[in-house]
C-alpha cells in the first residue's frame, strides 16, 4: 500500500469512540482548519496512521478517547518525531479525562485552542517502552476494561476500570508486589514498598483522588504513584466508596512521587492499562521524559495545579 501524501496537518479519527456521533462534525471542522482526515478501521491504526504522518506533519490531532490519543502519541514517538510534531486532542470519547485536564472543553473548542491557545511541553510516561500520557493502572483486567460501560466512564473516569474489575472478577486476588521508586528532585528518597496490593496506579497527567477529573502536575518530570493496599473489597463497588478509598485520609493508600519506578510481581504477570490500552508484564519499568510532548492547551489548564506547593503524600506508611 502506498503511503499517503504528505500533509502539514493530519487528524486521526476514530469513528467508533464515545457515542459515535462525532464523525461529521469532526470532519467538517478538520476540513475548515486545513487538516487531512485519516480514519481508523481496526486496532493499532491510530499508532500506524500517526507514525506515517509524523515525519512530514507539523501537527497531528487525535479525535477519539484517551486510547486513541495514546495510539497517536505512540505513533509520533515511534517515528522519532516528538521534537518536531505537535499533538492535539479532539475529545470524542466517553470520559475524555486527559482533554479535561488540559482545558479542552469539547470538539469545537479544540479547534479554537489549536489556532489561538497556548502550547505547552508536557511530560510523557513510558512503561516497558510503551508511551502513556495520562495514566497507567495495574490490576485492571482486560475483560473488565473492555466491558466498562460508557456511563461508568463518564461518571468516574479511569476509576471506572477499577470499579468494574472489582465487580466482574468476583473474588479478587490481591497482587503480591514489590514497588521500587527512584529518588526525586524535591527531597523524595528512593524507597521500596512490598506487600499485597489491590491496584497500583501511576499518574502522569491524572491524579488519583476521589474526584472524577483531577490533574496532576504534568510538567514536573515526576510520576505520582498510588498503591491501594489489600483490604476488604466487598464495599468498594460504588462510586462513593471509591471516592472515600482514594481520599487522602485513607489508611489503605500508599503514595509516592518519582521520576521512575519498577513494579515486580512475585507471582504471575499483571495486566496494566495504559490510557485504556492493555499491557501484560511480570516486571514493569516506568519512567518519565520531561517536557517531551508539545500540545495546545485551553485557558483552564493549570501548569502547576498545586500553585507552587507539593501535593501532600499522606498515608505513605512504612517503607
Amino acid at each position: 500500500m502506498a503511503s499517503p501524501e504528505a500533509s502539514d496537518r493530519v487528524l486521526v479519527l476514530n469513528p467508533v469512540s464515545g457515542s459515535g456521533d462525532h464523525v461529521d462534525d469532526v470532519a467538517a471542522l478538520a476540513a475548515d482548519h486545513g487538516f487531512e482526515v485519516r480514519t481508523t478501521e481496526e486496532s493499532g491504526d491510530a499508532k500506524r496512521l500517526a507514525r506515517e504522518a509524523a515525519p512530514d506533519a507539523d501537527l497531528v490531532a487525535a479525535a477519539g478517547g484517551d486510547g486513541t490519543l495514546n495510539g497517536v502519541v505512540n505513533g509520533v514517538a515511534a517515528a522519532d518525531a516528538l521534537e518536531t510534531t505537535t499533538v492535539a486532542v479532539v475529545p470524542a470519547g466517553t470520559g475524555n479525562n486527559f482533554a479535561a485536564n488540559i482545558g479542552v472543553q469539547g470538539i469545537e473548542h479544540t479547534f479554537t485552542v489549536i489556532e489561538d491557545g497556548r502550547r505547552r511541553e508536557l511530560d510523557i510516561g513510558a512503561a516497558n517502552g510503551r508511551v502513556f500520557v495520562n495514566s497507567c493502572v495495574g490490576g485492571v483486567t482486560a475483560e473488565a476494561s473492555s466491558e466498562t460501560s460508557s456511563e461508568s466512564k463518564a461518571e468516574l473516569g479511569v476509576l471506572a476500570y477499577v470499579k468494574n474489575t472489582l465487580e466482574t472478577v468476583g473474588e479478587f486476588d490481591s497482587l503480591p508486589l514489590r514497588v521500587e521508586t527512584a529518588a526525586g528532585p524535591d527531597g523524595e528518597t528512593a524507597r521500596a514498598w512490598e506487600g499485597e496490593a489491590l491496584f497500583v496506579l501511576i499518574g502522569n497527567c491524572r491524579r488519583f483522588t476521589g474526584a472524577r477529573t483531577a490533574q496532576a502536575h504534568v510538567e514536573d518530570g515526576l510520576l505520582e504513584v498510588t498503591i491501594v493496599e489489600d483490604a476488604a473489597t466487598a464495599n468498594l463497588v460504588s462510586g462513593a466508596a471509591l471516592e472515600r478509598l482514594f481520599g487522602q485520609e485513607s489508611t489503605h493508600i500508599v503514595r509516592r512521587r518519582t521520576p521512575s519506578l519498577t513494579i515486580d510481581s512475585r507471582e504471575d504477570s499483571i495486566e496494566f492499562s495504559l490510557d485504556g490500552e492493555m499491557l501484560e508484564a511480570e516486571t514493569l519499568h516506568l519512567e518519565t521524559t520531561p517536557n517531551a510532548l508539545e500540545i495546545p492547551v485551553g485557558e483552564g489548564y493549570q501548569p502547576d495545579p498545586d500553585d507552587g506547593e507539593l501535593w501532600p503524600l499522606e498515608g505513605t506508611g512504612p517503607s
